[in-house]
């Protein structure tokens, strides 16, 4: 099974982007997604930005995701 997350911008340079999700710092192309920008919200999967989000959309799923850790956990 393969998982597509939510990550927020914080750098870009050239077709690169620094994300950052719980902490955690990774480079993803955006060469899939060059309208992304430095706050924006993308979906990442094998260190790819695969399309952009608004905050919302992107903090509802970061909130299923941390509710499934926790039932997972009981």
């Amino acid at each position: 099974m393969c998982l597509a997350i939510p990550a927020k911008i914080i750098q870009i340079e050239g077709d690169m982007a620094t994300v950052e999700l719980g902490g955690i710092r990774r480079q993803v192309s955006l060469a899939l997604t060059p309208e992304a920008q430095v706050g924006h919200y993308v979906i990442v999967h094998t260190g790819f930005a695969l399309s952009v989000l608004d905050e919302q959309e992107a903090q509802e799923t970061l909130e299923i995701f941390r509710a499934m850790g926790e039932m997972a956990g009981q």
